[in-house]
């Protein structure tokens, strides 16, 4: 039904993209009067509402370094099913540090941290997880849950190698840190040197949220009725089950319905008097914004259950299925201690509230607090801690400081960018002032466990 109102759309977007290009014409005496920008302007509200907006591309071809323009050329390192490693590969000799930015699978593309890749670019080899819409991943291919994410994740960093830094953006800090946990258990010589976790649900109890109260106070069996379908027959991934991308951008726009509403309104302005700046700005963002995928539905219910409804991590209950060898193993951040750890949180986060993020650092308890470091960001948004202004001035210095700390033996950032961001380092996580409460919510939460498992 949702391709088939596209499908009824399109002579209309076809007539207004016409109509548009007649009246945009430098020739029409009507394209530089107020009444020609303003059926302009409509025309164009007409022509997005009924598009359907495809995958971007990341269009990071050179970036900014001592003053000097260095090409960038994207290489894909490694390809699975579900997604490609992708590789930024700057055309200079340096030997910065190797990042691998885990994007979020939770409806939009990787393009979505564009901004977060060019601001890292100029000082440190970057990699990232480029995630495929599910809808073209034949059924036949495999099954793609939350332990095959896992799975992907220490399959990616053993490629990398033990000199890899990790950044998780919102939904991976889960499987992230879950993978992390089994490679120190396992004492892997692969574990990455740190971890950034950046708005991620580590534990969803401590503050709530419109994601969490919907994921909480929903069974399983709603999610599975009420959002998974199945792939059209005309796509490759015909049949295969999945939360539609489509679903999950309603689900988006409806949390923050005015403040879209009012960004659409100016744009309409904005192409009204003339504002090509802005209205391209907007341009820009919406037809990222819009650009969704299918997620696998066994990914998505996993996750439903396991992060949201079962908190099985903070409650020490969470547990990988290796897809390989289908052995059942427990995930313990506690035996993290080679891994530094850095969380990043927003003050106006409305996806993960703040402390669900900083509740990682309760649970590697075995890690030095010298590894420790928690940045808060202020009148910042979840969009905005890795994007935006507030994102490429006071966040990306103080990850970058951090990663240099223990990655000494790269080359140092030039003077000249310093200049321009300079280093500001994190501040140190305080166990003693953050931790008594979450150790009582953890014992409470699991002497509750144990009565009912035991007692009984």
């Amino acid at each position: 039904m949702h391709d088939l109102r596209h499908a009824m759309g399109t002579p209309l977007r076809l007539q207004a993209e016409m109509a548009r290009a007649l009246f945009e014409n430098p020739w029409n005496p009507l394209a530089h009067t107020q009444i020609g920008r303003t059926f302009t302007a409509g025309l164009e509200m007409i022509e997005r509402s009924t598009r359907r907006f495809g995958r971007p591309i990341f269009e990071l071809n050179e970036t900014q370094i001592d003053g000097k323009t260095v090409e960038i050329v994207e290489k894909i390192i490694t390809e699975k099913p579900f997604c490609k490693l992708l590789n930024f590969h700057r055309r200079i000799r340096r030997n910065d540090p190797k990042v691998l930015i885990v994007a979020p699978m939770s409806g939009h593309y990787a393009t979505l941290l564009r901004g977060t890749v060019e601001a890292l670019l100029p000082h440190h080899n970057v990699f990232i997880t480029d995630w495929e819409d599910a809808r073209l991943v034949p059924k036949n291919a495999e099954t793609f849950n939350l332990d095959s994410y896992i799975a992907y994740l220490r399959d990616f960093m053993s490629l990398l190698g033990p000199d890899t830094h990790l950044i998780a953006v919102c939904q991976p800090a889960v499987p992230v840190l879950a993978a992390v946990s089994l490679m120190a258990t396992e004492k892997d010589p692969n574990q990455p040197l740190t971890m950034t976790l950046m708005g991620g649900p580590i534990d969803t109890r401590v503050s709530k949220t419109t994601v969490t109260e919907l994921a909480e106070t929903r069974p399983l069996s709603w999610f599975e009725k009420s959002v998974v379908q199945e792939v059209p027959f005309y796509y490759p991934g015909a049949f295969r089950e999945v939360y539609p991308g489509f679903l999950q951008l309603h689900g988006f726009m409806s949390m923050n319905l005015d403040s879209h509403i009012g960004s659409h309104l100016k744009f309409y302005q904005h192409l009204i008097q003339g504002d090509g700046e802005s209205a391209e700005a907007h341009r820009r963002f919406y037809n990222e914004y819009l650009s969704v995928m299918d997620i696998p539905a066994e990914f998505y219910l996993q996750t439903v259950e396991t992060v949201f409804q079962r908190h099985a991590l903070p409650r020490g209950l969470m547990e990988w299925k290796n897809p390989a060898t289908q052995e059942i193993v427990p995930v313990r951040p506690q035996d993290i201690e080679h891994t530094a750890l850095l969380t990043v949180e927003g003050e106006r986060d409305d996806i993960s509230a703040r402390g669900q993020t900083t509740a990682a650092h309760e649970l590697c308890y075995s890690l030095p607090q010298r590894k420790q470091f928690h940045h808060f960001q202020t009148e910042t948004g979840h969009y905005g801690i890795f994007n935006g202004r507030r994102w490429r001035e006071n966040i990306m210095p103080r990850i970058r400081h951090f990663i240099r700390e223990f990655d000494p033996g790269k080359d140092p950032v030039p003077g000249t960018d310093l200049e321009k961001v300079p280093d500001a380092a994190p501040e140190r996580y305080n166990r003693d002032q953050h931790g008594i409460a979450a150790v009582r919510r953890w014992l409470r939460d699991n002497m509750q466990q144990h009565y009912k498992e035991n007692v009984d």
